[in-house]
């Protein structure tokens, strides 16, 4: 029996996660693992307690959503939230992440990053992630391991 590779398997508990996305505009995902262990995940959205984009539309200003919570930092904030070190850790993340969030994850020590999609790849990013001794990976997810789910169409 051939197992998922662990790459696939935390990039698409960061799919998974996408779907609890409250944003309109783009569905993101992300899953910080240490040691083959989810520590944490997060999806993009409000602030918990505040309106969602969903409900009321997003708020827009230069072109950017003031409401809306990356899904790194979600999952950044959540370990803070409960005193869980980061340092060392992985980030699986459905979409490149921003510049932003990229400077949040390499300051939490996060030594990969992950990702299935390109999204607005900043040049910056890239280089501070080489600077750090960081590395990124880009991960694609194998149809053959999803059709086992048998959900009628595939998911990916």
């Amino acid at each position: 029996m051939e197992r998922i590779p662990w790459d696939q398997y935390f990039a698409a508990q960061a799919v998974l996660l996408s779907l609890r996305s409250t944003c309109t505009r783009l569905e993101v995902g992300a899953t910080l693992v240490r040691d083959k262990r989810i520590i944490a995940g997060g999806y993009n959205g409000s602030v918990s307690g505040d309106v969602h984009c969903v409900d009321e539309d997003c708020y827009i200003v230069d072109g950017h959503c003031l409401r809306t919570i990356h899904a790194e930092m979600n999952a950044l904030l959540q370990c803070a939230k409960f005193g869980i070190p980061t340092e060392g850790s992985e980030i699986y993340v459905t979409h490149f992440p921003c510049l932003a969030c990229t400077k949040a994850i390499l300051q939490a020590g996060v030594k990969t990053i992950h990702y299935l999609h390109d999204y607005h790849n900043n040049e910056y990013a890239l280089s501070l992630i080489e600077q750090v001794g960081a590395s990124v990976h880009q991960v694609t997810l194998d149809e053959k391991y999803f059709s086992k789910l048998q959900l009628g169409e595939p998911l990916f």
